[in-house]
């Protein structure tokens, strides 16, 4: 029971219905109750957010699903004071939501630019602003960012999403040294190749993947949500509780090369 008694917030959880093609969040939703945790799973898919909840209550977990606008501050607020009034405290904050877009430079409008830097940027910093006090009052905490390869290194398309991740991995950083002295940890998750919902449409054909998987991964094969839920568990455990401002790739070996 890594996460016993904690509370934990996720973003972007809606994806948990076991038989449907999980994403990160509800990936960790689970290993989280499973671990010990109560959870408060937030998306903008109330249908699909609903139906994970109803599956981990079901499971003989405690779980609780509310709708959340990550560019919403008010949102951010009303979320965090039901979580804190519904379980008492706030341990674990995982910033996951986001959104996909593949477009170069010269194909990217102001308005998916904006887009990618509202929900992977703006929506981290207003979790983190809303989420850290709390944390500070239950004695510490740890917060999540979902980052991703795509931060670190540099590719042809998707400039907006590569450019808002890089923005996720320094703002990072600058609140695990802002944090560190409130024994609230803050570190990034830079997931590889995965499949996951946003990429279904880029994995729908075989032979581009397979060219792609040789040419791009050393160990050879597409990660899950699972490969990713492992280590946001890890990160959100006391066994990481010496682990702040750090960059955890998982990603079958991309940036090595």
């Amino acid at each position: 029971m890594r996460l016993d008694g904690k509370v934990a917030l996720i973003t972007g959880a809606a994806a948990g219905v076991q038989g449907e093609l999980m994403g990160f969040g509800g990936a960790s939703a689970w290993r989280f109750v499973r671990e010990g945790a109560k959870v408060v799973l937030t998306d903008v898919n109330e249908e699909q957010g609903r139906r994970t909840e109803a599956q981990i209550r079901e499971a003989g977990f405690d779980a609780r699903f509310e709708r959340l606008d990550v560019t919403s501050e008010q949102d951010w607020i009303d979320t965090v004071k039901m979580t804190v009034s519904t379980y008492g405290k706030l341990d674990v904050l995982v910033n996951n939501a986001g959104t996909s877009a593949r477009y170069d430079i010269e194909d990217t409008t102001v308005e998916v630019w904006d887009g990618q830097m509202a929900v992977h940027t703006k929506g981290a910093f207003l979790g983190i602003k809303h989420c850290a006090p709390e944390m500070r009052r239950a004695g510490g905490g740890s917060i999540i960012n979902m980052s991703s390869v795509a931060g670190i290194i540099g590719m042809p398309t998707s400039a907006g999403y590569q450019t808002a991740k890089g923005a996720l991995r320094m703002l990072s950083k600058a609140a695990a040294i802002q944090y560190a002295r409130d024994g609230i940890r803050v570190n990034s998750i830079h997931p590889g190749l995965m499949d996951t919902p946003l990429n279904v449409v880029p994995f729908s054909d075989p032979v581009a993947l397979a060219a792609r998987l040789k040419q791009s991964v050393p160990m050879g094969r597409v990660g899950n949500a699972e490969d990713v839920a492992s280590g946001v568990l890890f990160l959100a455990s006391d066994e990481a509780s010496y682990i702040t401002g750090a960059e955890l790739i998982i990603d079958g070996g991309m940036v090595a090369q």
